[in-house]
């Protein structure tokens, strides 16, 4: 079509030779992206937690504003989600909110989105209409097979039942059938209301801190690696990865890439996959 081109003018023919490009230029794109989900647990099913940091209810509310943004990319994505565990704020938002993510490479696009989130914005909650910073953590673990290596003793945990709260269905506030398990040797506390029954919420919990476990050996490990190689290390849960920043200008900035974006209308509607992409290629 090029050489077409070249020969002779043809303003048709130069319209599919765009198209065509751009949709080659894509779809190659898509590819490399896919490539780099080369990870041993990328192409599984993940959880995602996200839980606000001190400020109250604003960041309560800066919680429940994540948690829809990543309801939203699941269903962009297609993705299957089930509601774990969630614990509704005192006057707004949420106090925590657990959910599975099922769908091929879950853990793979949104393994980088762990670590805190930083909001700043002219506070609702705020009768002086004042400018607010809050902060909300996000966790981020792989679902992984079962069959994996690792054992827990019964005496390193500390179960407790309680009455389901929040949304749901007949059943939910009138018998004790959420779980909460703390591992009391790394302090790990899951918690599942979702199940009908006892045993089966605690069954899922324990699936969860299996993997929770796993994923912190593994974390183990890789530091190890890093410091053998006088690399940094991965950052860490507790630092701030993005800021999404609404007043006095608009701007989403991801901190280890430097991408940014002005639209944060979009972003908080799901539209994350400029920051995913631009960490995973990050990682090569």
């Amino acid at each position: 079509m090029a050489t077409l081109l070249e020969n002779e003018e043809d303003e048709s023919l130069y319209n599919d030779f765009v198209e065509t490009v751009n949709s080659i230029s894509n779809k190659t794109e898509e590819l490399n992206i896919l490539l780099l989900l080369n990870g041993p647990y990328d192409k599984n099913d993940c959880i995602l937690e996200i839980h606000p940091g001190a400020g109250g209810t604003e960041s309560c509310d800066w919680a429940s504003m994540l948690y829809r943004m990543y309801l939203r990319w699941c269903e962009k994505k297609k993705y299957k989600v089930t509601l774990l565990d969630y614990q509704d704020g005192d006057e707004a938002g949420i106090k925590s909110v657990s959910i599975m993510i099922k769908g091929t490479n879950a853990y793979g696009y949104l393994k980088n989105e762990k670590g805190v989130h930083r909001l700043v914005r002219l506070s609702p909650f705020d009768s002086n209409n004042r400018r607010h910073t809050s902060f909300a953590s996000v966790e981020v673990t792989p679902d992984i097979d079962m069959d994996v290596d690792i054992e827990i003793d019964e005496k390193d945990l500390k179960i407790d039942v309680y009455r389901s709260t929040g949304a749901g269905g007949q059943g939910v506030n009138t018998t004790d059938s959420a779980v909460r398990i703390t591992h009391l040797p790394t302090k790990i506390v899951v918690t599942c209301q979702n199940e009908r029954s006892q045993i089966q919420n605690k069954e899922q919990a324990l699936k969860v801190l299996k993997n929770k476990l796993l994923l912190r050996k593994i974390e183990e490990q890789e530091q190890e690696l890093n410091k053998i190689k006088g690399e940094q290390s991965n950052i860490d849960f507790g630092s701030q990865i993005r800021s999404y920043v609404m007043h006095p200008y608009s701007m989403v900035k991801d901190h280890r890439t430097n991408v940014e974006t002005s639209n944060v209308g979009k972003v908080l509607d799901g539209d994350i996959d400029l920051f995913i992409e631009s960490n995973l290629k990050k990682g090569i």
